[in-house]
């Protein structure tokens, strides 16, 4: 059955995150990857609209509020919404990580300002109606988390507390995305304390990636928390998939449709991460559409207007190939035709 909603959005920064100058997959513009989004079609069906990382080269974070206008009415000009904004809280970045120094967690609430500001003259443009703004640790890896992990569990939890505050304050809300590759949220269990300690549900959820969160199930980086091991029956990874998505599904507020292959991969310094697929791999490990409701279930209830396809770290060869846009938007259509609702 056809839906109205979810909205269906693509991600921008595929063509940014892991991507160097100077070798085989240098980063994509913001126009090319507009140009590529906008190309897609499925029987006349595109996507609605994208979502954007706030850093260059596509964005200054500190740009004027007319050059953001500028951007704003590029991206409209395509017919396209914005959604969620990843905020650039990377050390590198604009930020640092949230377990940090002093200086560490006050440079992380700084990107997070600079993304609530940014958020507001979009909405104000009118181009960016609904998402959220999405933040992680900011600290890559786990071995620093581990030489005291409850403390530091405490310390990136009074960190985002601070960031959530912010938001509010801009009516914005903030989704925490569960990756393996961020420190106190690089398993499902160690993402739920974590969204625990926090305990400001209204202001601070959970992005959740079928990707990345395909690895939770077996404890890549916590083998203690893993659900699922190799060779496990179907049953079992259904049963454990929905341990997980009980969980976690009632902190998600932000939603990314893709595929894994159960590997880890990783390029430049965006390292040990769960490995994006095409749709269409004969390696996937996932069934999309499937999977894509358990994390669905109630989403209207929870706020959520949209979903995102994030294909992070494809080569640049597959993203300029345009039947990938097409195979990857007819996924998202059998995704919201199964499990979406009507305005």
């Amino acid at each position: 059955m056809a839906h109205s909603l979810p909205k269906l959005h693509n991600a921008m920064w595929p063509g940014l995150v892991g991507k160097e100058e100077g070798t085989e997959n240098p980063p994509i513009s913001l126009d090319r990857m507009l140009e590529l989004t906008a190309q897609a079609n499925v029987n006349g069906t595109r996507f609605d609209g994208i979502d954007y990382f706030l850093f260059l080269p596509h964005t200054d974070p500190d740009a004027s509020d007319d050059e953001l206008r500028q951007i704003a009415d590029k991206i409209a000009s395509h017919g396209f919404a914005v959604g969620s904004l990843v905020a650039p809280v990377w050390p590198g970045t604009v930020g640092d990580s949230a377990m940090g120094d002093e200086e560490s967690r006050k440079k992380f609430l700084t990107a997070v300002e600079k993304a609530c500001r940014i958020a507001r003259i979009f909405n104000e443009h009118g181009v960016r109606k609904y998402g959220v703004i999405r933040i992680d640790s900011a600290e890559f890896g786990v071995e620093k988390w581990r030489e005291d992990a409850q403390a530091n569990t405490k310390k990136i939890a009074a960190t985002f507390r601070e960031a959530a505050k912010i938001a509010e304050d801009n009516g914005e809300r903030l989704a925490a995305e569960g990756e393996i590759c961020w420190a106190g949220m690089h398993s499902w269990r160690d993402m739920l304390n974590l969204l625990e300690e926090v305990g400001m549900p209204q202001s601070l959820g959970f992005q959740a990636d079928l990707a990345h969160t395909y690895l939770y199930l077996m404890g890549y980086n916590a083998p203690e928390h893993a659900l699922l091991k190799e060779g496990d029956s179907e049953e079992a990874f259904w049963d454990a998939y929905k341990k997980m998505t009980d969980a976690l599904r009632p902190w998600t507020i932000d939603f990314h449709v893709a595929q894994n292959d159960g590997t880890v991969h990783g390029t430049g310094s965006h390292d040990k991460t769960g490995k994006h697929c095409p749709a269409d791999d004969p390696n996937g490990k996932l069934d999309i559409v499937k999977c894509a409701g358990y994390w669905l279930e109630g989403a209207a209830d929870r706020g959520i207007e949209h979903i995102c396809w994030d294909g992070c770290m494809f080569p640049n060869s597959m993203l300029e190939t345009e039947s990938t846009w097409n195979t990857i938007l007819g996924k998202m259509i059998e995704v919201r035709d199964a499990h979406g609702w009507d305005s």
